[in-house]
């Protein structure tokens, strides 16, 4: 056992990937999770995550979730579609002439925004650990996708002009480390776009404030999220692993998220209650720019 390892084993209280400190408080808990704060930088994050089988299990366990993505007559796949575009319009206040630029999208699932991304020029690229997803996105779009990590693509160092992670730096177990490794493939002065729900938002915060009485806080999605970000926990991250912020935009993230809907108020009425309580306060977040959906454009700065 290494000294670090011998650490560890006598402190199993988690570090903070953000800043390696190990005091934290408490924030919320649900069905066994714990999600904390940490006590030095503020970077949330489940204190007890899920093992990788059981983060699988997540997913595979849910009969509609594969049903959803793959399912083209589906009403969730065109709200999918839609976000797709919002990803490029966001994508496009960074890139406005996207002529042979060389795009890389790390979880792109079943290709929709690479879909929408090529129609308009960029070059794309993509990586989908769910070879099901992945296949759908070859076979549908005829788009050019790796099944499995990316690592293992052998995308050549500094070969690309923007890589975008779309609501996946939240599912990271070491997202500072995942980022320092992706800076590799762009190239200097190349762009690195996330998005990812926003814990700072006006609707978590003020939601926050009934979250224990009513033993319900939906937005952090313990287990499935295991980090939550706010604009600075995520810009210090992303800055930490070698990039430069560029910008960044808050926006309301959809109230079918957040809120569920019919079908899902059927089964728990107390979320007919909390989307009436605070449905009107995600909307005026999103009208003032507290939205609960975080978008960072960030770049991997160029020598000199």
């Amino acid at each position: 056992m290494n000294a670090l390892s011998a650490i560890e084993a006598a402190d199993p209280t988690p570090a903070c990937n953000l800043c390696g400190a190990r005091d934290h408080r408490p924030l919320f808990s649900t069905g066994g999770y714990d999600l904390v704060a940490c006590c030095a930088c503020g970077l949330a994050f489940i204190a007890n995550p899920p093992s990788a089988a059981q983060i699988a299990a997540l997913y595979t366990d849910d009969p509609d979730y594969h049903g959803t993505l793959l399912d083209p007559a589906n009403p969730a796949f065109g709200r999918m579609r839609d976000t797709a575009r919002q990803h490029l319009r966001f994508l496009r206040r960074s890139v406005p002439d996207p002529a042979g630029v060389k795009l890389l999208d790390i979880g792109c699932s079943t290709g929709l925004f690479l879909h929408e991304a090529s129609q308009v020029g960029f070059d794309v690229r993509g990586a989908e650990l769910s070879l099901s997803t992945a296949a759908f996105a070859r076979d549908h779009f005829g788009l050019d996708v790796h099944a499995g990590d990316w690592r293992d693509a052998g995308y050549a160092d500094a070969s690309f002009d923007v890589i975008t992670l779309f609501d996946v730096v939240e599912h990271l177990p070491d997202p500072l480390s995942e980022l320092a490794a992706i800076r590799r493939l762009l190239k200097p002065g190349g762009l690195l776009l996330q998005s990812t729900p926003d814990i700072d938002g006006l609707f978590p915060r003020l939601s926050y404030r009934l979250a224990h009485r009513l033993d319900y806080w939906p937005h952090p999605e313990p287990p499935h999220h295991l980090y939550q970000f706010s604009r600075r926990t995520l810009s210090t991250l992303t800055e930490k692993a070698g990039y430069a912020t560029a910008r960044a935009d808050r926006i309301r993230i959809g109230l079918d998220y957040s809120f569920g809907t019919p079908k899902h108020w059927k089964r728990s009425p107390k979320m007919i209650a909390y989307a009436a309580l605070f449905a009107p306060v995600a909307l005026v977040g999103g009208w003032l720019g507290m939205g609960d959906w975080l978008y960072l454009a960030s770049r991997r700065p160029a020598p000199g």
